[in-house]
């Protein structure tokens, strides 16, 4: 078998490998995440999480394809593992950057939330005082 053909296989294993284990981590972690964002809306938070995972896999999984042809022939074992670092190393950054971006919008969307409720009283008003002449 072709040394380039086997950097593939390696390559496409490892990468959707990684990149399924990354999306499940998150969803399992950031649904606790969402709920406090959409205010313990539980069924949004799952909806939400959901649709995040599927927009995840999409772009890492399109850009993994993207990603996998090269122009060089992998003469020895050497351009294997050459290749494939290249490869995995952008692959993760890739991942890597997809989950922080995630991360800092949905805590922005949590900021501002939090915001919002901290401006509403916790009490409503009993009453109104009348202010007092020269005092």
């Amino acid at each position: 078998m072709d040394r380039t053909v086997i950097a593939y296989v390696i390559y496409l294993l490892v990468s959707v490998g990684l990149t399924v284990w990354v999306a499940r981590t998150l969803s399992r972690n950031g649904r606790v995440f969402l709920a406090d964002v959409l205010h313990g809306n539980e069924k949004l938070a799952d909806a939400v999480n959901h649709l995040l995972v599927v927009g995840f896999y999409l772009v890492n999984l399109g850009f993994v394809a993207l990603y996998l042809s090269d122009d060089e022939t992998i003469a020895d074992t050497r351009g294997i593992f050459e290749a494939l670092s290249t490869k995995l190393g952008v692959v993760l950054l890739v991942l890597g950057v997809m989950h922080l971006s995630n991360v800092y919008v949905l805590n922005r969307i949590r900021r501002r939330g939090v915001m919002e409720r901290e401006q509403t009283p916790p009490v409503p008003p009993q009453g109104w005082v009348a202010p007092t002449a020269g005092g």
